[in-house]
């Protein structure tokens, strides 16, 4: 919940940072392998080319700034943790953009969706599997920061006209879709405006991209 982060910034950090410092802690403890999830949104945005883990982070929001907060109270406390950045996540379950978008749109015939903004949609069954994948060989002194996200880019416009091609094909809503500035659609918190993760040091670590 990126804007309702703005409006509840030690609920945040409570949740980001200290509960993820409590797991970590535990695992250290325990001796038991750590996989932490974070978010592109440690990012600023201003590079104009996918970002790298080695990439300077600058988030530009409470969110961004707790979940960023949160890898380094999870290093502190769990030093071979394995974080990983993922972005856009969309899924069957909870709240997300493809729901949001198919609810929306069932109702209008027209959408307006930001159209710069840029980044790489997730599946987060895709990030399950490849959690589940790697954790059977997991130790704890393989950690670090790792990116693992879907292939590719795309702005929100790109993204919904998309789904609604998918929906259409399936018999589901599809309405148009109008590409509008991030202006045109203020929010309490700022997004970066591109995210774009290169996940090329996953695949090279693992052996697999989702």
């Amino acid at each position: 919940a990126v804007d309702k982060a703005e409006a509840e910034a030690d609920k945040a950090f409570a949740i980001n940072r200290d509960g993820a410092a409590a797991v970590a802690a535990a695992a250290q403890r325990l001796g038991v392998p750590l996989i932490h999830l974070s978010t592109d949104y440690v990012y600023d945005g201003a590079k104009p080319s996918p970002y790298v883990e080695s990439d300077a982070t600058g988030p530009l929001g409470v969110y961004g700034q707790s979940k960023l907060a949160g890898e380094l109270a999870v290093r502190a406390a769990c030093p071979g943790a394995l974080i990983l950045r993922t972005s856009w996540v969309y899924s069957p379950f909870g709240a997300n953009f493809v729901k949001t978008m198919l609810r929306i749109g069932a109702d209008r015939g027209m959408v307006r969706v930001v159209d710069d903004q840029t980044g790489s949609p997730t599946s987060a069954l895709d990030i399950a599997d490849a959690i589940l994948r790697l954790a059977p060989g997991l130790a704890n002194e393989e950690g670090g920061i790792h990116h693992l996200a879907g292939t590719g880019h795309v702005t929100w416009c790109g993204f919904a006209r998309h789904i609604f091609d998918v929906s259409r094909r399936l018999g589901g809503p599809h309405p148009a879709v109008e590409a509008i500035a991030t202006a045109d659609y203020p929010t309490l918190a700022r997004r970066p405006r591109y995210s774009w993760l290169s996940t090329a040091s996953f695949k090279n670590s693992f052996g697999f991209a989702l």
